[in-house]
């Protein structure tokens, strides 16, 4: 049988779909962004391989974490639950040999720009994306209620430091800003909260305008 850990405090599991938010946007950007690059635009190519690479280690690192801080917590609480965590687990080996797939095509179409490296690329930034979502979709409707149930608050909060600390320091503001970019007002709240003040102070100053600028170049060229 499994087991609800005694806590009155919950984890904010809504902070998750947060963060999925940002890797369905981005799968999709990239997807439609590369696709749209003429043939031989060395500028282009390289300045989107290098985004799709961060998106690739952001993606990673969110996968490592919860590999390595939630789901053996959940295989030890969970027993009639097993096999869904399992197949989290097995979700992510896919999205991973997937994500491996899209590198070898950046790497190609980086060194040669040209319309076959580039189709090639997309084709498997599509095949990503949908494995992608099969995931993400499941994790959100099956996996988070029990996180809810149980993963004490504390431990949820551990996850999310895991998470920033292998975010390089030069990212933070970047990396909040696409967390926010299509946050909700309670969840923009929720998350600015979690920032010393003088995190938010920067991000107001600097972060978001910075953000916001590098979005237009990237997206309007």
């Amino acid at each position: 049988m499994s087991a609800t850990i005694a806590t009155a405090e919950r984890p904010w599991v809504q902070e998750m779909i947060v963060v999925h938010r940002v890797f369905r946007r981005e799968s999709q950007n990239l997807h439609d962004l590369i696709g749209a690059v003429r043939p031989g635009d060395t500028a282009r190519a390289a300045r989107l391989a290098g985004l799709a690479r961060e998106y690739i280690e952001g993606l990673h690192g969110h996968h490592t974490s919860e590999d390595e801080l939630l789901w053996p917590k959940l295989l030890a609480r969970v027993d009639l639950d097993a096999e869904l965590v399992l197949r989290m687990e097995q979700q992510h080996q896919t999205v991973d040999a997937g994500l491996q797939e899209v590198q070898r095509g950046l790497d190609a179409w980086e060194r040669s720009p040209a319309e076959p490296e580039r189709d090639a690329l997309v084709a498997a930034l599509a095949r990503h994306r949908r494995d992608l979502l099969l995931h993400l979709d499941e994790e959100e409707r099956q996996v988070l209620p029990l996180i809810h149930e149980h993963i004490t608050a504390a431990e949820w909060a551990e996850l999310g430091e895991h998470a920033r600390t292998k975010t390089p320091k030069d990212k933070l503001l970047f990396m909040l800003g696409a967390l926010l970019e299509d946050a909700t007002p309670e969840e923009r709240t929720r998350f600015l909260a979690l920032l010393p003040l003088p995190a938010r102070v920067l991000w107001k100053l600097i972060g978001k305008r910075s953000y916001d600028k590098q979005m237009r170049e990237i997206r309007n060229p």
